[in-house]
């Protein structure tokens, strides 16, 4: 797991956050699934760059990865 995208049971509610921010991975995908654009987040967010959408990204695409079992 990335570096920029922590959980602490401490900071908003144990959600996955951009790392030093309380910004949640679920309000960038949120944003991002919105139509907003990521030149437009990181205006309205000066605290994230970048990289740490990407990171949200990744993240939820991990969390969305699963094996799927099939009965023979």
């Amino acid at each position: 797991m990335t570096t920029r995208i922590t959980i602490d049971p401490q900071v908003c509610g144990g959600r996955p956050i951009v790392a030093g921010t309380r910004m949640r991975v679920s309000d960038v995908l949120d944003a991002l699934a919105d139509g907003v654009s990521v030149e437009e987040l990181l205006a309205d967010f000066p605290y994230i760059v970048r990289e740490d959408v990407h990171a949200c990204l990744a993240y939820a695409a991990r969390a969305v990865d699963h094996t799927v079992v099939r009965a023979a």
